[in-house]
């Protein structure tokens, strides 16, 4: 197994009903070291440019529109297997369907509000730390 760094945002959903320090607890538990952690607010441009991947997507603009509303938790963690395993304790991207215990489950509103994004791929990880993170920042 491969050790990697991936990155996960709490978003707004999640930081409006004050569960961060639980959504960090769950990962932690899992074994994961958490080598990046701030907390920012996104504009709308910033958002746009985040999730560029997605820009001729029907949901594009509520989404950067929803990522900018409010305040967000940026973290990059360390472990093996980090993206897929962190994915796996994500959740479904639509609550209703996620499994027990997911963050998604306990703490996601709707497919739309999902408590949590997590890098997909290490191409995506590659991309997104570097986005909110400088090698400064990430300590080991």
């Amino acid at each position: 197994m491969a050790v990697e760094r991936t990155l996960m945002l709490i978003k707004p959903d999640a930081v409006r009903k004050n569960v961060e320090g639980e959504i960090i607890a769950l990962v932690q538990k899992q074994g994961f070291k958490l080598v990046g952690l701030k907390k920012l607010k996104l504009t709308k441009e910033q958002a746009k440019q985040f999730y560029i991947v997605h820009k001729d997507r029907p949901f594009y603009d509520e989404l950067t529109d929803f990522m900018s509303s409010g305040p967000i938790v940026a973290m990059v963690w360390e472990g093996e297997n980090a993206i897929s395993r962190i994915r796996e304790i994500m959740g479904a991207t639509n609550p209703e369907e996620a499994a027990e215990g997911t963050i998604r489950k306990l703490y996601g509103t709707n497919i739309g509000e999902n408590a949590v994004h997590g890098s997909d791929s290490k191409e995506s990880a590659d991309y997104e730390i570097p986005f909110f993170f400088s090698r400064l920042e990430l300590v080991e």
